[in-house]
Order: C-alpha cells, then sequence, then structure tokens
C-alpha cells in the first residue's frame, strides 16, 4: 500500500468512526449539557482529568471551553490525591476521559470525588465499565476500531473522544447564549479578537484612497480617478450621491477586448450595479465573512445614507492581522 493509500485508509476508519459516535447521541447528550450549564450558571467550573492520551485530549476540550467562555481547568489524576484536589469546589463538573473506563488512576480518584458535591460525566466507551457506573451521565464514544493497523494506538478513539469535547463546547456554549462579540473578551490579542473589536470604518480605506465617480463619467476619466488612488476598484455613485455600482480594472480588461471605444463612454454603460457592499459600522468579522464567501478583491463601504465612504481591499487584511 502506497503512503497516500494508507493515509486515505486512515481518513476513512476515523470518518466512520465519528458517524458510528453520532449515532450513538441520546438524552444523555442533553442530560450532560443540562448539569454543566446549571453549574457554570452557578459559578462552578468544568474540571477536567484524564490519563494518557485521553488526557491529552483534555487539555483540547478544556482550552476550547475556556476561549468560549465556560471555564474549564485540567487536573492531574495522579497529583490529585496529593494535594490538587484542593482545585475542586461543591458545585462544580467533573469531566472524567477513559476509552477503556477502567484506568487504575481515574477509579482510584473516585472515592475522593465522591466527597465532593459534584456532577461527574464521563466519556468512555465503555458503558458498562467502573468509570461509567460511578458517573452522572456516561457520553458514549465506542469506536469499532483504530486506525492503527494493531488495533492499539489510541487514533478513531481520540478522534472520537475530541469531537464530542467540541460537540459539548458547542452546545454549551448555544445554551449559554454566548454571541460572537463575547469572542473579543477571551482573544484580545488575536486576529479572531481583532475582527470582533474592530469596525469596519476602522479599517476602511477613506478620502483620497477610496475612488468614487459618478455614473456619467467617462471610463478615461475613471482610470485616473482609480490611479490618483491607487486603487483596483472605483465606485460608482448617481446623481444623489448614492452609490449605484462598481467597476473594477477587471471589468476594464473584459470591456476593453471587444469594443475599441470603451474609454469614452460612461461608466453606467459598463458597471456592475449594486455591488456588495458593507455599513461602515458593521464588524470587520462581517468583511472578512464577505471576502470568504464572495469572489471579489474589494468591498464598498457605505454610510447610513448608502453613500460610499470606503473600501476595504483584501490584501489590506492580512496587514491588519484580522485574517
Amino acid at each position: 500500500m502506497s503512503h497516500l493509500a494508507k493515509a486515505r485508509e486512515v481518513f476513512d476508519i476515523e470518518l466512520a468512526a465519528i458517524k458510528a459516535v453520532r449515532a450513538l447521541l441520546d438524552e444523555s447528550f442533553d442530560r450532560a449539557i443540562e448539569a454543566v450549564v446549571a453549574a457554570l450558571k452557578n459559578r462552578g467550573k468544568i474540571v477536567i482529568v484524564g490519563i494518557g492520551k485521553s488526557g491529552n485530549v483534555g487539555h483540547k476540550i478544556a482550552a476550547t471551553l475556556t476561549s468560549t467562555g465556560s471555564t474549564a481547568v485540567i487536573l492531574n489524576s495522579v497529583d490529585a490525591l496529593h494535594g490538587d484536589l484542593g482545585i475542586i469546589n461543591d458545585g462544580d463538573v467533573i469531566l472524567a476521559l477513559s476509552y477503556s473506563g477502567e484506568s487504575e488512576e481515574l477509579l482510584n480518584l473516585l472515592p475522593a470525588l465522591k466527597r465532593f458535591s459534584v456532577k461527574i460525566i464521563s466519556l468512555t466507551g465503555n458503558v458498562k465499565s467502573a468509570l461509567a457506573r460511578h458517573s452522572d451521565v456516561a457520553l458514549n464514544v465506542k469506536v469499532q476500531k483504530e486506525a492503527c493497523p494493531f488495533n492499539l494506538a489510541p487514533t478513531s478513539s481520540t478522534t472520537a473522544m475530541l469531537v464530542m469535547g467540541d460537540a459539548l463546547a458547542m452546545a454549551i456554549l448555544s445554551a449559554r447564549g454566548f454571541k460572537q462579540e463575547d469572542f473579543a473578551k477571551y482573544h484580545p490579542n488575536g486576529a479572531i479578537g481583532r475582527a470582533m473589536l474592530l469596525k469596519v470604518g476602522d479599517i476602511m480605506r477613506s478620502g483620497n484612497r477610496n475612488a468614487v465617480a459618478a455614473e456619467n463619467l467617462s471610463i478615461k476619466e475613471a482610470l485616473f480617478v482609480m490611479t490618483q488612488a491607487k486603487s483596483g476598484s472605483l465606485a460608482v455613485v448617481n446623481a444623489r450621491g448614492k452609490l449605484a455600482g462598481v467597476f473594477t480594472d477587471g471589468d476594464f480588461r473584459r470591456h476593453m477586448a471587444g469594443d475599441e471605444n470603451l474609454l469614452g463612454k460612461p461608466l453606467k454603460k459598463v458597471m456592475t450595479p449594486k455591488p456588495i457592499c458593507i455599513s461602515e459600522n458593521a464588524l470587520a468579522v462581517e468583511a472578512l465573512k464577505i471576502f470568504n464567501e464572495r469572489n471579489i478583491d474589494d468591498l464598498i463601504v457605505v454610510n447610513a445614507k448608502n453613500e460610499p465612504v470606503g473600501l476595504v481591499d483584501s490584501q489590506d487584511l492580512p496587514k491588519l492581522k484580522i485574517v
């Protein structure tokens, strides 16, 4: 088998595993979400425990939960019995990760956890295991086989556990009413934070860098306006100064190929009417979304009167560090 074929086989096995775990979802998931939301509402937190590869997955789940507004911490299962149990408070939720559900370190920890008034949610591939039996909610992440050819190295099982963790985090996010703008609180220095905090008016090209021309202006004169602004596009306005269309250097090249008299024609004859635009008060992330969804290089910015007041050039986004 070639390396490429082996890679595809691994993808196929793990995709099948995720689909199988999805089919196992039941009302237990609802109960898990309700328990976590109730704990967080009462200022409790999510304490994640796991051993080995499951512990590594736990770190990622904790990071996702924390970054989406749900307080989560990692508790080392071994250190817990040597003083680290102090991290737990009554009202917390314990998220215990063990595919076998029989990890000795976790089972040794259960009696100590039970002394607290906490809910235990387990992610395990064995719902009849000791861990599952001693949990308030057990979420089944059983997979048919690992992607490992010896069926030994945790691969499909850790992927399934990770996806279940993501499902928990996103369901909790939704249940708690976490909004886009809330991301900015937890990502103030990252690209997400900048995109959430900045408005389009903060990043747009304006003034002499914003090419605007009347719809009756000739193509030749319009090209001069674009050159002065060092812009690849131009906002076209009607007699009332409202946005009527857009004209780009791409439009010029396409029309020039079949029209020798193009330079003397007015913009309204060749412009694209009703162009994609965005409000100056919109969040920068909304502009980013439009660039990702539409095949455009420039985005016209308008005010409340639908007058073009700026331009967002996709080439500027990397400099602004919001992509």
